[in-house]
């Protein structure tokens, strides 16, 4: 039996929840991640108005005020967004049970076999957008495909409110009927190599062989572009240790090298892992940060403690503490991820720290709300986000 998977992207998420929850936002430009004299922030989302302007995520924010000084500029909820982002992969679950969420805003549903129980698969999508609205009053962009790289790319396609499929074996055609900035994965950088080695479009690339790729670009980033113009249906989100871990990852538009920007990702996608441990009772000891850099090379690191992560700011400043272990300065990040893993349940007996200094009573208020939101979902309990200081 073929494959068949939905990758669901929410549109301009943060941006789109704060004009749906303030009417006078919609249709203009609404941007996430600092106000105007925040000296340290960056873009976290930009609406799509804004980014009519050039704004785009990751762009430091004074930056997108010079760009869009009329611009709605929000620090954020982020406790907030998560509790949305949950209610909609409560949502997702209903389709299949195999949800594999990527971060706080997409996610990969595996439909396989699903088209007795819900009809064809573009209809199923149909609906799956329309319960999301209902239920939250968001729209959602779905791409379906035998292939998981080229779902992706489709779930872009017709942003925002898109649906695009994409039959099994017409996944080279999609592909080659893309323009090169469509090809996911590959950043600025390696759109500039590509253009100054006359490879302007995908065909081109299609056009060489594989060792032309690997003699030129490398073995990964070969490999990558040989792979992917053909549609990478070997390309597998789906990690070996799903079952046993909880985990959020992101690619970015645009390659990451400033620190605030990238602590910034490290903080949404820790506050995505946290509040799905609460959902569903577990806890940890071990925490991975996963790098993945320009030139497509991969670098895990993972560490265990004596002491189970107590909240968002301590599992935040793990991973912050993990991913230092590892980056190599001024090298562009195209992928960052997190991971609880070797999860257990909260009943288990746990030696604790000696010295609490206040983690246990965080974890405590943080468990409190994310219970009361969801008994009273039509009540929002806001907690503030974590603002580095200045050094």
């Amino acid at each position: 039996m073929a494959k068949v998977y939905f990758h669901v992207d929410l549109d301009a998420f943060f941006a789109s929840v704060e004009q749906k929850e303030h009417p006078e936002y919609k249709g203009k430009p609404v941007i996430i991640g600092g106000i105007p004299g925040d000296r340290r922030a960056v873009v976290s989302t930009a609406s799509y108005e804004a980014r009519k302007y050039g704004v785009h995520s990751a762009m430091p924010l004074v930056q997108a005020v010079k760009l869009c000084p009329n611009g709605i500029f929000i620090r954020g909820n982020y406790h907030h967004y998560a509790e949305v982002s949950q209610q909609i992969m409560n949502i997702f679950h209903k389709y299949s049970p195999e949800v594999l969420q990527m971060s706080i805003d997409e996610a990969f549903i595996d439909m396989s076999g699903t088209e007795r129980l819900f009809g064809p698969f573009e209809k199923t999508a149909m609906k799956l957008k329309q319960e999301v609205f209902e239920k939250t009053g968001l729209t959602v962009s779905v791409g379906i495909s035998s292939s998981m790289y080229v779902a992706k790319i489709a779930s872009g396609y017709r942003k925002p409110d898109g649906l695009t499929f994409i039959p099994e074996g017409d996944e080279e055609k999609f592909m080659l009927s893309l323009p090169l900035e469509k090809l996911w994965g590959a950043g600025t950088k390696t759109q500039e190599r590509l253009k100054k080695c006359g490879l302007k479009t995908i065909q081109s690339i299609y056009e060489k062989s594989l060792n032309y790729l690997i003699a030129i670009f490398g073995e990964n980033t070969g490999t990558f572009l040989y792979e992917s113009v053909r549609g990478n249906k070997a390309m597998n989100f789906y990690r070996e240790v799903k079952n046993h871990s909880i985990s959020a990852e992101t690619t970015f538009e645009f390659d990451l090298t400033d620190k605030d920007a990238i602590e910034s990702a490290l903080m949404e996608l820790s506050l995505s892992v946290i509040m799905r441990m609460h959902k569903e009772k577990v806890r940890t000891r071990t925490v991975a940060v996963k790098i993945r850099y320009e030139d497509f090379t991969t670098f895990t690191v993972q560490e265990t403690s004596e002491f189970p992560v107590a909240n968002a700011d301590d599992f935040f400043e793990r991973c912050k503490r993990l991913f230092y272990k590892k980056y190599q300065d001024a090298r562009g990040i195209r992928l960052l991820g997190v991971s609880a893993d070797n999860v257990e349940k909260k009943d288990v007996p746990v030696q604790k720290e000696l010295f609490d200094f206040g983690n246990e009573k965080k974890s405590k208020v943080e468990e409190a709300i994310f219970n009361f939101e969801n008994k009273h979902p039509e009540l929002k309990i806001r907690k503030a986000r974590l603002i580095k200081k200045s050094k």
